[in-house]
């Protein structure tokens, strides 16, 4: 009774102690404060940059994948398992009658040797896969700086559409406010004020769903960095770069040189050529090497020592395996060739896109707004004095407003043709402050 009372009180009082939570894995920490860490503020694209390639799940796994295959070479060079084998040669059925002391036994160790250079071609073509899944880990990092930027310049041309509208709406309470003053002196027309508030109450409506889409973007955007799509994004800050973009060389030049594609179909033609290597390999034999001790009943203890070679007779199955591996580098160079047209095709239209978002931006802030500003105030300031019509007004309006909003999406359109320029050429890291 004593003993089952020292056994009971410990468990009864471990029992009641409070049950602490499960420690969280390191990972998981890190992975929490990444997404709820807050952002620099005001955030900018080199900071969007850097922020995706640490918090972005498909970098680490890209990565991960990479260190991986990067342990292939030294598993498939290896040498086969030697085999220990504990037999029993010849057991004699008189050997029963006197306590089986007497039969032949031995101890062996047996390995294979490959006589081809099977290994090291085995070797070269993990040594080639690694460098590939490292190539296609710049690939993912790229893209996900790509979908990062495009994020960005969704948020800052919603936001920076926020102050346009605003403006917009102050410009057609004054119609109202004109259009009410006209009415009062005899001047216009109840239907002037009545079109006026529609305009007022259009963009009060555009103005309102515009929070929900700056919202979509925000969320898009912490997507995009890693975080939680909920957590707060502060103000943005970029000015789109009017520098003429680089000569149509440089940048075939770049993307023929910088791509990770290019680098990942390069060391895929080099694993193909290894494989077919691989495969030629096997029509040579595979010896077989046994050495031992062994005791036999007639000779006593010893020594026993056997090679063999194995017999690649079934030739059919050989060759088709090296036609196999033939047709796969035929198909490896040929991915490479057309990525290579594919790669120049894309870098030169990306240079073109960065060409005419740069024309358009410089011809709206330079050209389209001035004449639209003038043209507003002309007909407001008519319509002020008795002279013109509300509608006048009101298209010349529409007109500043189509043109305020063409230069905010034109300004991100811009940004985002930088951003894919600088993918188109494998340098996204090298981004614009």
């Amino acid at each position: 009774m004593v003993n089952r009372i020292w056994v009971a009180a410990p468990l009864t009082f471990w029992l009641l102690l409070p049950q602490a939570a499960p420690a969280q894995s390191p990972t998981e920490a890190v992975v929490t404060r990444e997404q709820t860490a807050s952002l620099p503020s005001p955030l900018r694209i080199s900071d969007v940059t850097t922020i995706a390639l640490q918090n972005r799940a498909e970098v680490t796994a890209a990565k991960a994948r990479a260190d991986a295959l990067a342990q292939r070479p030294a598993i498939v060079s290896s040498l086969e398992d030697p085999m220990v084998s504990v037999s029993v040669d010849h057991y004699p059925f008189s050997a029963m009658m006197d306590g089986g002391r007497r039969y032949d036994r031995s101890i062996s160790v047996e390995q294979k040797f490959p006589l081809s250079g099977i290994l090291s071609h085995r070797r070269s073509a993990a040594l080639a896969e690694a460098e590939r899944a490292r190539a296609l880990a710049g690939v993912t990092e790229l893209d996900v700086v790509l979908n990062a930027h495009r994020g960005f310049f969704m948020l800052l041309e919603r936001r920076r559409m926020q102050p346009v509208v605003d403006e917009q709406i102050t410009l057609a309470s004054l119609l109202v406010d004109v259009a009410a003053s006209r009415y009062a002196s005899g001047a216009g027309a109840q239907a002037d004020i009545l079109r006026a508030e529609a305009e007022v109450a259009r963009l009060k409506a555009r103005r309102q769903s515009l929070d929900a889409q700056i919202r979509s973007a925000e969320a898009m955007l912490n997507a995009g960095l890693g975080r939680l799509v909920d957590a707060p994004v502060p103000e943005l800050h970029y000015q789109p770069s009017l520098a003429e973009p680089a000569s149509i060389a440089e940048v075939l030049e770049r993307a023929t040189e910088s791509r990770p594609e290019l680098a990942a179909g390069a060391a895929e033609v080099q694993r193909a050529r290894a494989e077919t290597r691989a495969m030629r390999s096997m029509y040579k034999p595979m010896a077989t090497v046994r050495a031992g001790y062994a005791e036999t009943m007639a000779e006593g203890p010893g020594a026993m020592l056997m090679v063999g070679i194995s017999v690649p007779i079934w030739r059919k199955r050989l060759s088709s395996g090296v036609a196999e591996a033939q047709a796969m580098e035929r198909m490896a160079d040929a991915d490479l060739e057309a990525m290579r047209r594919m790669n120049s095709g894309e870098a030169l239209a990306a240079r073109e896109d960065v060409v005419a978002a740069r024309i358009q931006v410089n011809l709206l802030r330079q050209d389209v707004l001035p004449r639209s500003k003038v043209a507003v105030d002309a007909a407001l300031g008519g319509y002020s004095s008795g002279q013109g019509s509300l509608i006048a007004v009101i298209e010349a309006a529409r007109g500043l407003w189509q043109a305020q909003g063409e230069e905010v999406m034109a300004e991100s359109a811009l940004g985002e043709a930088w951003s894919r320029l600088d993918r188109a050429t494998g340098t996204s890291a090298r981004v614009r402050p």
